[in-house]
């Protein structure tokens, strides 16, 4: 290893060791040794020091021991005229550091609560993250072991201007790579070019700013840890795999952007014990032999216009990226894009027009492979913010193509339009939303190219299936309305082949793990009484997904013994449930918000709340804008029993669930139901009017409130009161 390299190393962790000590004692002054420490929210402590020591730190008191074992990593700082083997004692320093940054980091975070927003997105006045919390972990972690994100870049300093800065950070999410940024250049951070540059950052968008700081730098390796730990069932403590795991599966390297500091060459050091080359842009001395990490340990140098294409090849990264034929990035790292308001180019749907996405299949000589029309005004033809309706109209045909596997094609839209730089996609069937930025307009993204998109996609992940499509979009209102109808008659007579079917006389149920990308542990069964939360698939829909791809996320599941016939729950549902969500959840019921209910999350069409006082549910659709008697708007919901979550007194469903005979019928089912928006009431009008006959109550529909009797509990109650709503007269809901 060279000599001025591990000098450097050697005296910047010498200084962050002292800054740590120097901060211990001040906090130990000020706190006392029992004064809890540790960042926000998470179950892994001081993640480094948890999993290279063992070492849980919960309060001040714990660190003492922590910062012995680092004094006793630090080398002595290297004599001109003395040889060393310079590695070992570089990489003992390099940890040494990182243990004294985490203390440091931890007490900041006593110091100053409010120093990073603890959040996944920036705020106004404040674009420091901090250190993931388990919410956002569990999220984000699963992606570095399915391999949707394989590692990440931690970029530290600032490139020259904005503009390199933000072709870096586009490269790297095009290759669908986080990007871990902290520290300062000359005065100037990376994080910081971006938003000069108008570029999205946060975790949705990969481009996560930890701190101003170098010392910020143990959030990104801490993370690392976190997913050996969790995912890859590596122990606290168990330091050998910790690093061997995160070289074989976690992709990742640093990347100093300016003047290395002795600070940074320390953080360099200890990153190669994880097996993460450092890539540089300036003329530093070179470690090329390989050793611990997979090739190079260090490459310096690199013109900005190659140094995140050799930072793939020293890291051993095979990067695999559909070519889709738009103007715009396309991949992963997009999907969580948010398009804001005063971004907007175009908005279809979400409550504001009709939107609605729809696959059928047609004879071969009906469809022209590859053919895209467009019906009505594109989106240069709008003034930003411009809204439109719109319906996508995806024609299949091909010798193995069959009517079951419509939805399942209709399905992935979702996510493969989200995979476009610029464009955001929320929903499926008739309730998508999608915007389009003022970015993507003026590279030349149209209409036109969603559907090469799907052309494109459709094509690579289900080319088995079918061997053409052709797809229309309208935007002419009379067109989309049209389209829309006809949809709705399909999206009817898709659920309705479900209809004679009951969960008791079926054996084997399907699981839904679509949605585990952003929700780790949730896991959606679906059964032919309890039709997906996405409101998408439906029992026959996962059955023939699951014929398409044997080995994708719609996986036959034995229901096994009954252990509650009330509540709907099987011992082989748990164990699947166990298993799928990676041993976080046990297991749940079918049939119940109130006892152990089934995990939400955010692709929901519905959520359903517990209301008290009217001793009876509420439930609300996606693309209900208002107040609801719970005190919360769907978004509030979704984000606080969604992401794979089971909270008793609330669970997702879809519409079509609620006139299914198994809706809730562990607490008393339909007769419960107190409050809807009148728009889903209408909707499904004649489901619940059908449905309410069987349940004695011909008038029912009449008996629910809406938002025009009320949005709080005791707004509706006297209307409850009036129409002798049945759930005042059942059991307490709430024992």
């Amino acid at each position: 290893m060279s000599k001025i390299i591990a000098s450097a190393a050697i005296r910047g962790a010498h200084k962050i060791v002292e800054r740590a000590e120097k901060k211990y004692e001040e906090a130990l002054k000020k706190w006392g040794p029992d004064q809890e420490i540790g960042f926000p929210n998470t179950a892994y402590y001081l993640p480094i020091i948890y999993a290279i020591l063992g070492v849980p730190i919960r309060k001040l008191g714990d660190v003492k021991p922590v910062l012995e074992r680092m004094r006793s990593l630090l080398p002595p700082l290297v004599k001109e005229k003395v040889h060393l083997p310079y590695l070992g004692p570089a990489l003992d320093a390099g940890m040494a550091a990182f243990f004294a940054e985490e203390v440091i980091e931890a007490i900041r975070y006593l110091e100053n609560p409010n120093f990073y927003s603890k959040q996944e997105d920036p705020l106004p006045d404040n674009i420091w993250l901090g250190a993931a919390d388990d919410v956002i972990f569990r999220k984000r972690g699963v992606e570095f072991v399915d391999g949707t994100a394989p590692g990440f870049a931690a970029i530290v300093g600032a490139a020259p201007n904005p503009e390199i800065a933000k072709r870096i950070a586009i490269e790297l999410q095009e290759k669908n790579l986080y990007v871990f940024m902290c520290a300062e250049n000359e005065g100037k951070r990376f994080s910081e070019q971006l938003v000069e540059a108008g570029v999205q950052i946060g975790w949705p968008t990969r481009l996560v700013s930890f701190g101003p700081d170098i010392s910020a730098a143990v959030f990104a390796i801490g993370f690392a840890c976190r997913v050996a730990m969790a995912f890859g069932g590596v122990k606290p403590g168990d330091f050998r795999n910790n690093l061997i795991y995160n070289k074989d599966r976690t992709f990742a390297f640093v990347m100093p952007l300016g003047f290395v500091t002795d600070e940074w060459y320390a953080n360099a050091a200890g990153a190669i014990n994880w097996g993460f080359p450092t890539i540089a842009d300036t003329p530093i001395p070179e470690i090329l032999p390989t050793g611990v990490c997979t090739y190079e340990h260090v490459v310096s140098n690199i013109p900005h216009d190659q140094i995140v294409q050799r930072a793939v090849e020293v890291r051993g990264l095979k990067v695999t990226v559909a070519e889709v034929p738009i103007p715009v990035s396309y991949g992963p790292a997009f999907e969580g894009e948010r398009v804001r308001g005063e971004d907007i180019s175009v908005e279809c749907g979400g409550g504001r027009t009709h939107a609605v996405e729809w696959v059928t299949s047609r004879a071969m000589d009906e469809v022209e492979d590859g053919k895209v029309i467009l019906v009505g005004p594109d989106l240069d033809q709008v003034e930003s913010p411009g809204r439109l309706p719109i319906a996508i109209v995806a024609e299949v045909a091909g010798r193995q193509m069959q009517e079951d596997f419509e939805p399942i094609l209709e399905r992935q839209i979702h996510h493969l339009i989200n995979y476009a730089q610029g464009v955001m996609h929320i929903g499926q069937r008739d309730i998508a939303w999608i915007r389009i930025s003022k970015g993507a307009v003026e590279k030349g993204f149209r209409f036109s190219h969603l559907g090469k998109i799907l052309h494109a996609k459709f094509h690579q992940d289900f080319g088995a299936i079918f061997d053409k499509v052709q797809v229309t979009i309208y935007t002419d209102r009379e067109k989309v309305d049209h389209v829309l109808a006809q949809a709705r008659e399909v999206y009817q007579k898709r659920d309705a082949r479900i209809e004679g079917m009951t969960d008791e006389t079926i054996d084997t149920f399907y699981s839904c793990t679509l949605c585990q990308s952003f929700a780790p542990s949730h896991v959606c069964v679906i059964s032919p009484e309890r039709t997906g939360l996405c409101g998408a698939y439906n029992w026959m829909d996962c059955k023939a997904s699951f014929e398409i791809n044997p080995t994708g996320p719609n996986q036959p599941v034995p229901k096994g013994e009954v252990i509650d016939d009330k509540l709907g729950q099987w011992k082989g549902v748990n164990e699947f449930v166990f298993k799928a969500s990676r041993q976080k959840i046990d297991h749940y019921n079918f049939y119940s918000l109130m006892y152990d209910p089934m995990t939400t999350c955010g692709c929901c069409e519905c959520i359903a709340a517990v209301l008290p006082m009217c001793n009876g549910v509420m439930t609300v659709n996606r693309d209900f804008p208002g107040m609801t008697p719970c005190g919360m708007k769907f978004t509030t919901l979704a984000g606080s029993v969604g992401g794979g979550q089971v909270t008793p007194g609330f669970v997702g469903h879809s519409k079509y669930n609620i006139t299914q005979r198994k809706w809730l019928v562990g607490d008393g089912g339909l007769k419960r139901l107190v409050w809807m928006p009148k728009m889903l009431k209408d909707e499904i009008r004649d489901r619940l009017i059908k449905r309410s006959q069987e349940v004695g109550i011909p008038d029912f529909i009449d008996r629910i409130a809406d938002e025009s009797i009320g949005t709080t509990e005791e707004e509706i109650l006297p209307f409850l009161t009036e129409k002798n709503h049945p759930a005042l007269s059942m059991d307490p809901i709430l024992e």
